[in-house]
This record gives structure tokens, C-alpha cells and sequence, in this order.
């Protein structure tokens, strides 16, 4: 109960002061985890967090749960739309190859030969989160089809790569068993996966379908119906884990299924699954303050440091710039694209889900693991946090230079807020 109090009472004290933190780039996402470090440190912390437990391996999943289904329902349609031909770019062409650059990468810094390890690094810091930035979305200085292709970017890739984590994972924790053996999980994780892609769709389409079908035929209220998208997540999550499937690849289904119809739905309707979402997410930040102050302990891999500045520089950007060559992109355009890749939320939870479930067979890659978790996302509160607004302005400047102040762009519709170029 401890715990409750004083995250919730630090939540409320950051509240107070929000404004004049963001003056300084400093978010939610930051003071929760100096909170974290604060208030879990040393051999008698006020905040005790267990991390190695079953129930919190259960309560990140649910958590992951509500984050990816609300990643899924905000991704703007108008958007996708405009941008489909740069954003299949992105995530068909380039999030692929960011994550074999940093499997390659992670076979060069830790060379056991152990590539499903490796993979699972790779995993863990490929996906991008804008919580480190997001004040990004919220500056006009930059155009808004470049901010709302990085939003449909960060809403999604954590969803597609989840498949992918699992599957590594289910290899890594092999280690020390019989060769077969990792084929053998492999295959299970793809099962698990098929099922999860069936709960997904059995949630997500018919809750979609009924809430709409309710609310137009007036059973039903705005406050019911909001209630009512919170239990979707949910549901996909625990009939995911009936049929031995993964509950938050289910959840990012159900979430994909489910927003056509949420379109029709009262407005504001997802407000209270997107405030429960963030509310979820800062309490994870604080956790993550408390993986801070173990990650560096014990015995601690200077190469992790070197994987870490990599993958959120060359691995990232070397991979988008080269599939968006022939994109009609324009220079400044490709590289803030290539540049603005924070990592947040998402490796937190992969990382967390990794520790946990290689503690119990491989202590020293579940160690490294948090290791480099913690680097990649701690080098991505400092170097996206605290960069992006010099970087925004500086290149509002050269736009202006060259006569191409940000606003609409060639193939931009009427309305900048939901339309960009078409980057064919």
C-alpha cells in the first residue's frame, strides 16, 4: 500500500508542476523515473518492487495489454491513408531491417554465439515509443503529415514486433537444453501467436460491432460505452490465455479489429481506455526507475553501452534513410524521420518480460537483458527528451531558408491536422 501512495502522490505532484517542467523537457515519463531511482534505492527503500514474481510477470502483460489495443485504436486514419505508400516504407521495409542491423550488431559486441539472445537485444530496443518526446506531436514547427506519420510509426511497430519478441524469447530460453528443444519452443510461440490473432479477432470485431450497433440504436450511454472499450483489452487478454495463446498480441488484434466501428462511437469514447493506458504507463515508469538502480549493481558489460549509443543511432538511422531513397522525402524531412526514433514503454515491457522469463535458465542473459534495456531507453530520455525541441527548431529554420515552411506539403488535402503528402 506503501507503494500506492507515494506513486500516486508523486503523480499528483508532477501534476502540480507540469508546465514548468516541460520548460525544460522534462515529462512524466522523466519524474516518475527519478521517482523510481529515489524512492527504490538502497538496502532499505521506501518502495518495495518485486520484479521476478509470476504476478508481475502478469500484471506487465495486462499492462502491455491496455497499451498496445489503445496504440492500435489511435492510430489516425486519415494518415494511413495519405501516407501508406511512407509508412509501408517504414514499418514492411525498414523496421525488418533495424532489427536484423541489430541482431548483426549484437553478434559483434557479445560474441558467445548465442543468436537468439542477441535477437531478443535486438527485439527490446527496435520498437519506438514518442513518451520520451512527446511534446514532438504537439510542435507546429514541424509539418503535421511528418507528426502524424511518426504517431501511426510508434502506435504500431511495438504491435508488429511483439510476434517477433516472442518468438525470440522462446528460443533464448532454450539455452543449456538439448538442440531440438529450441525448435520445439519456437513452434509452440508460433501457435501461440495464431491463437492470440484468433482471440484477437473474436473480440475485437463483434465488441466493435456491438458497442456501435447499441450506441446507434440508443441502449446504451457514453459513460457505459467507455466501460465498455476498457473491458475489450481485457477480454482479449484473458480468452487469449483460455486457448494458451500470448494476451497481449490478442489485445493489439482485438485493438486493430475494433477501430473501424469505434469511429461511430460517441465522441471521446476512447478517453477513458487511452487515461487508464497512460495512467498504466507512468506507473511502469516508475518501475523502470527501480530496474535503474539494479540494472548497474552487480557486474556490469561495458559493451552494453556501446550496443545501446548504436542502436539509437546507426542501427536506427542507416536503415530508414536507405528505404526512403526514391521516397520523394525531402533531405531534412528523411533525416529528422531517421533521427526521432525515442525508445520508451515498449522495450521497458519487452525487457521486463525477457528478465523475467530467462531468470530462471540463464541469470546472465536475463542480466544483460536489463542491461541494455535500461541503457538504450535511459540514452533515449536524455538524447530524444532533451534534443528534440533544438532540433525542431533548427529545422523550422532551414525549411524557411530554402522557401518550405512547414505546413501542408505537394499532395496535402485541406486539412493539415489529418492529411500529409503522399510520399510515392
Amino acid at each position: 500500500m506503501i507503494a500506492l501512495v507515494v506513486t500516486m502522490g508523486t503523480l499528483f505532484v508532477w501534476a502540480l508542476v507540469a508546465g514548468r517542467l516541460e520548460r525544460w523537457s522534462i515529462g512524466a515519463p522523466v519524474a516518475m523515473t527519478v521517482a523510481g531511482v529515489a524512492l527504490t534505492v538502497g538496502a532499505h527503500p521506501v518502495v518495495q518492487v518485486g520484479l521476478t514474481t509470476a504476478d508481475a510477470e502478469h500484471a506487465v502483460e495486462i499492462i502491455l495489454a491496455v497499451l498496445l489495443f489503445t496504440d492500435a485504436t489511435h492510430v489516425p486514419a486519415g494518415v494511413i491513408r495519405s501516407q501508406r505508400r511512407l509508412l509501408t516504407r517504414l514499418l514492411v521495409l525498414a523496421l525488418p531491417l533495424t532489427f536484423f542491423l541489430g541482431v548483426l550488431v549484437g553478434g559483434l559486441f557479445f560474441p558467445f554465439g548465442r543468436w537468439w539472445l542477441v535477437a531478443v537485444f535486438a527485439a527490446v530496443t527496435v520498437p519506438v515509443d514518442l513518451a520520451p518526446a512527446v511534446e514532438l506531436i504537439r510542435d507546429i514547427r514541424l509539418p503535421s503529415w511528418l507528426r502524424g506519420v511518426l504517431t501511426v510509426e510508434s502506435g504500431l511497430n511495438d504491435g508488429v514486433i511483439a510476434p517477433v519478441f516472442l518468438v525470440c524469447l522462446a528460443g533464448a530460453q532454450t539455452y543449456g537444453a538439448r538442440p531440438g528443444d529450441a525448435s520445439e519452443a519456437v513452434v509452440d510461440a508460433l501457435a501461440a501467436m495464431l491463437w492470440a490473432v484468433l482471440a484477437g479477432a473474436l473480440v475485437g470485431k463483434p465488441g466493435g460491432l456491438l458497442l456501435r450497433r447499441s450506441w446507434q440504436a440508443g441502449w446504451t450511454g457514453p459513460a457505459a460505452v467507455r466501460l465498455g472499450i476498457v473491458a475489450l483489452p481485457l477480454l482479449a487478454y484473458g480468452l487469449a490465455i483460455v486457448l494458451h495463446g500470448n494476451g497481449f498480441v490478442a489485445a493489439f488484434v482485438a485493438g486493430l479489429w475494433f477501430t473501424p466501428d469505434s469511429r461511430a462511437l460517441p465522441p471521446k469514447a476512447l478517453h477513458l481506455v487511452e487515461d487508464v493506458g497512460t495512467l498504466l504507463s507512468l506507473a511502469l515508469w516508475f518501475v523502470f526507475g527501480k530496474i535503474v538502480t539494479q540494472a548497474f549493481t552487480g557486474e556490469f558489460d561495458g559493451w552494453v553501452v556501446a550496443y545501446a549509443v548504436l542502436t539509437l543511432t546507426v542501427v536506427r538511422i542507416a536503415p530508414v534513410l536507405l528505404c526512403l531513397v526514391g521516397s520523394g522525402v525531402g533531405r531534412a524531412d528523411r533525416w529528422l524521420l531517421a533521427w526521432l526514433g525515442p525508445r520508451g514503454l515498449a522495450s521497458i515491457v519487452f525487457g521486463l518480460l525477457a528478465f523475467i522469463g530467462l531468470a530462471p535458465v540463464d541469470p546472465h542473459g536475463a542480466d544483460l537483458v536489463g542491461q541494455v534495456m535500461t541503457m538504450t531507453v535511459l540514452m533515449s530520455l536524455a538524447l530524444h527528451g532533451l534534443t528534440y525541441g533544438p532540433l525542431a527548431a533548427r529545422y523550422a529554420r532551414a525549411r524557411e531558408r530554402v522557401g518550405d515552411a512547414p505546413g501542408p506539403g505537394p499532395g496535402e488535402g485541406p486539412d493539415p491536422a489529418t492529411e500529409g503528402p503522399d510520399s510515392s
